[in-house]
């Protein structure tokens, strides 16, 4: 037979003459760490365009939604979402049949499993190891038996999660690598996960780099930038109108806006302090949005500086509100820092998304941001301490020129570089192979 067709002409027995065989979809188990989150738009964005390739998907988070709002991002995911348990004292029943399940059907692959989970405690005596074997085993046994390959966001605990209920199946599982989960997760534990995952894609270069060094086959891993989907943002605004702020009046005081959690890698303590220090004959006014574990002690200190009627902290929003902050602010600043304990930005999409409305960005030279923004072309890049951050600030908030010429550099390069569908192929085409 050759393409479909019998040696006499005749098409094969129960196949029409000229017809297309038709592909089952792809078909998957997303894991994440907590569903949905203001904070995380950008795997929102990745299942949506999924979603909307024909992908189809199932989410399985770890966690339940702590925010009280969401986006409209994600009324748009009609993907069903599944909530593993928590705290395994709060569902014993559910993990007890569960495991009871697997031993009855996948007797091999559970204990093969529990040997390697065991040996994974020996090296992490914690409770988190022991919920993350619990959650695996809930899992494994509710994971629908035509589902192929399961692919997780994190390479910490939902990898863990992911790796171990794959294991027990005998099915693939592959990750997407950020920030956090790269750079504290320990060398042996990553150096295992990339052994047994099928592929792995991160969203920096930097990060690629870090995790085809720790591999035994770096081919397994893809550079896949988030992007943005400009579609669901608005056309930028006349940025001409702002040339007026230069901050030296009340009248022409420039608004600065940041958009991020209050946690130590975003450097908010740095900016408050190279705030501070600005001429008191410039006139500005900063806006947040986020919330996070710092809030408090950030709110202190910009008492102790006199800073507080000057900063209007906004607390999380979602991303309408977010887009339309970004389109009446001057300017832009993310003071990203490498954290104490490793922790650091990747290539975060607040950035880009500052840079679809036009908007000047001021941040720093960690990790994958220089990916992005080369500094004096589309934005400037500082090293962090407060004389940087402060004396980029005043340069930018006197020259409303300066802040014309590199909003309008970035948002080029976003739309010729940053968009989300090249990296959504590459990642259909990752998850296809590994499931097939």
């Amino acid at each position: 037979m050759t393409n479909g067709v019998e040696k006499d002409g005749r098409a094969p027995s129960g196949v029409l003459p000229n017809a297309v065989p038709t592909r089952s979809p792809l078909k998957i188990a997303v894991v994440v760490k907590g569903y949905p989150r203001l904070s995380e738009t950008f795997i929102a964005q990745e299942i949506l365009a999924l979603q909307e390739r024909g992908v189809d998907l199932a989410i399985w988070s770890l966690r339940h939604p702590t925010d009280s709002r969401r986006h409209a991002l994600h009324d748009r995911i009609t993907a069903p979402v599944h909530y593993l348990p928590e705290y395994l004292r709060d569902e014993p029943r559910r993990v007890l049949r569960a495991l009871g399940r697997l031993i009855l059907r996948h007797p091999a692959g559970l204990a093969r499993t529990a040997l390697g989970w065991l040996r994974d405690l020996g090296r992490d005596r914690t409770a988190n190891r022991g919920r993350r074997f619990g959650q695996a085993l809930v899992l494994a046994a509710e994971l629908p038996a035509d589902v192929p390959f399961v692919y997780v966001h994190f390479l910490h605990t939902p990898a863990s999660v992911g790796r171990y209920a794959a294991a027990i199946r005998g099915i693939g599982w592959g990750f997407s690598a950020h920030a956090k989960d790269i750079w504290t997760t320990p060398e042996w534990e990553k150096r295992e996960k990339l052994a047994d995952a099928r592929f792995g894609v991160t969203c920096t270069a930097v990060g690629a780099a870090h995790l085809r060094g720790l591999a035994a086959d770096p081919a397994r891993i893809d550079l896949v930038y988030h992007g943005l989907d400009l579609g669901r943002f608005p056309a930028p605004p006349d940025r001409t109108d702002a040339l007026d702020r230069d901050g030296s009046a009340p009248d022409r005081a420039v608004e600065i806006l940041s958009v991020g959690r209050l946690v130590e890698k975003k450097g908010y303590d740095r900016l408050l302090d190279a705030l501070a220090t600005l001429p008191d004959d410039l006139h500005w006014r900063l806006v947040h949005i986020g919330s996070g574990d710092l809030k408090q002690s950030l709110r202190a200190q910009a008492d102790r500086l006199g800073l507080s009627d000057r900063i209007d902290w906004r607390g999380a929003q979602d991303q309408a509100t977010v887009i339309e902050a970004l389109r009446r602010a001057d300017l832009f600043v993310l003071t990203s820092v490498v954290a104490g304990d490793g922790d650091r930005d990747g290539l975060p999409n607040v950035l880009m998304e500052a840079a679809s409305q036009r908007l000047a960005i001021l941040s720093t030279a960690v990790s994958a941001i220089p990916e992005f923004i080369a500094d004096g072309t589309h934005g400037l890049l500082t090293d962090g301490t407060p004389p940087a951050i402060a004396a980029a600030l005043e340069r930018l908030a006197t020259g409303p020129a300066l802040r014309l010429r590199l909003g309008d550099a970035a948002h080029d390069r976003l739309r010729a570089e940053f968009g989300m569908t090249a990296g959504i192929d590459r990642l259909v085409r990752r998850l296809e192979e590994a499931a097939a």
